[in-house]
């Protein structure tokens, strides 16, 4: 059986984006081996996954990720169709008070049979978020 092991996102900022997912979403930050010239943080959800934020280096030539689209894209309302997280949580309402209070353009919507909301906005680094409501039984 699988299980997720971690998300890695680059960015040329990887401080002020390791801040945004503990100040938004709690994750904790744990040890990080010294990879050299590489600099990472590691980030832990408990119970969760990991996420590993790793310095941007221009000279590998991967793909690279939403901020490289040739004008900003940050119009929440296009992310259920396209790349993003998901994050499920209980406490939905106090979650999205806390994003209008830190001033976060969001995207908001429900499945169809209603049971479980949904909202969608962007990281710092233009990557696609989302975060369901627990369904109801």
């Amino acid at each position: 059986m699988a299980s997720l092991g971690h998300i890695a996102r680059e960015s040329s900022d990887i401080t002020r984006l390791a801040q945004f997912y503990k100040e938004i979403f709690g994750f904790e930050e744990i040890e990080s081996p010294d990879f050299g010239n590489l600099k990472v943080i590691w980030l832990n959800l408990p119970g969760a996954f990991a996420m590993h934020i790793i310095q941007r280096n221009p000279s590998t030539n991967l793909p690279e990720g939403p901020f490289s689209a040739t004008s900003a894209v940050r119009d929440p309302s296009h992310l259920p169709m396209g790349h993003h997280i998901c994050f499920s949580i209980s406490n939905f309402d106090s979650f999205l008070r806390s994003l209008k209070e830190k001033g976060i353009e969001t995207f908001h919507k429900s499945l169809p049979d209603g049971k479980v909301k949904q909202v969608f906005f962007f990281d710092p680094d233009g990557n696609g978020l989302e975060v369901a409501s627990r369904a109801e039984t």
